[in-house]
């Protein structure tokens, strides 16, 4: 993977068309780059770890991300048509992680976060986390695209999330039940 310079000078617009330098310049920027109608780079790539790189993806990270967006839609939109009130929003706990952020939540050494393939999707309870799964999987189904993982989790405390990952290529289909 290649490493993403941080150039203080610059701002994100200039990084959007260059793999090779990032800022954090305005975090406003970041959080007005929209990768999709209802989804911003901002939101992709907030975290709570504070690192030297900042978490700025790559370009190729971006368009990573811009693809897992086209099924956050999909999502976004069969949730309000079969539950919702009609509008309501896709919560999204962790997108893209550099290498830093990724060592210090303690991911996975070979994280799909790490390239901007996976999110973890805030859910209200058990209901919320088996319904968007099943949503994906009828959005797999119907669009005959495969996803990489679909993982449901459940932390010590009992807080649930979904983990959803798409690849460019090689995507498993991969389904859990997890415990952390």
């Amino acid at each position: 993977m290649a490493q993403v310079e941080i150039n203080k000078q610059a701002r994100l617009s200039e990084h959007l068309t260059s793999s090779s330098v990032a800022t954090l310049g305005n975090l406003s920027e970041l959080n007005c780059t929209r990768l999709s109608p209802h989804f911003t780079l901002g939101e992709m790539c907030k975290t709570s770890a504070r690192t030297p790189d900042g978490n700025i993806p790559s370009h190729v990270h971006i368009e990573n991300l811009k693809r897992l967006c086209g099924w956050l839609e999909m999502l976004r939109s069969e949730w309000n048509k079969r539950y919702g009130e009609g509008d309501a929003p896709i919560i999204i706990n962790s997108g893209y992680r550099s290498q830093a952020v990724n060592k210090m939540v303690g991911g996975a050494l070979n994280s799909n976060h790490l390239t901007g393939c996976a999110v973890d999707i805030h859910v209200t309870g058990m209901e919320q986390l088996v319904r968007y799964a099943t949503i994906l999987l009828d959005i797999s189904d119907l669009n005959n695209e495969d996803f990489d993982e679909l993982l449901l989790e459940r932390s010590p405390r009992g807080t649930y999330w979904l983990h959803f990952a798409v690849k460019p290529s090689g995507n498993r289909c991969k389904i859990r039940l997890i415990q952390t």
